[in-house]
């Protein structure tokens, strides 16, 4: 989906709720959607007040990804550190998140059989599927090579 196309869906959006395309919310919804990253509330605050462009408060950068989230722009992926990441959706397929507990890292993947067996669920079960988010905590490969090497030393961590 091309930006331009975005900024009209998100205008439409905000008009059904009786809001306005702000230049700051214009501002965030640009470099929301010039990421291909997960980032925080905070992440972006920082990143918009190192950069260019009308002034945006931190309470307005908290509501605006609110309203992105409500309308299906963002998700947004409790990974159990204490704040919540976002990540723009349009334009990308479903996927699910593997999130490592000591580093924080997150890698995305997708698994059919894992969908397949949702669905198989929720047919058993008399429910009709309409969204979901599957995280999975664990330590990457990074952090599982440094915790062996670290019990080989004697150190235990």
């Amino acid at each position: 989906m091309k930006q331009a196309e975005i900024r009209d869906s998100f205008e439409r959006f905000l008009q059904k709720r009786s809001l306005r395309l702000t230049s700051q919310r214009e501002r965030i919804l640009d470099r929301v959607f010039e990421t291909h990253e997960h980032f925080s509330a905070d992440t972006l605050y920082n990143w918009l007040k190192q950069e260019d462009g009308p002034s945006v408060s931190r309470a307005t950068v908290y509501r605006t990804l609110g309203l992105l989230v409500d309308g299906g722009f963002l998700e947004s992926l409790d990974t159990g550190q204490g704040e919540l990441l976002y990540e723009h959706v349009l334009g990308h397929q479903h996927h699910d998140h593997l999130v490592c507990v000591d580093c924080g890292k997150i890698e995305e993947f997708f698994e059919a059989k894992i969908e397949q067996l949702q669905e198989e669920v929720c047919t058993r079960k008399g429910w009709s599927l309409v969204s979901h988010n599957l995280r999975l905590f664990g330590r990457c490969r990074s952090c599982v090579r440094k915790k062996d090497g670290a019990r080989e030393a004697g150190i235990e961590s």
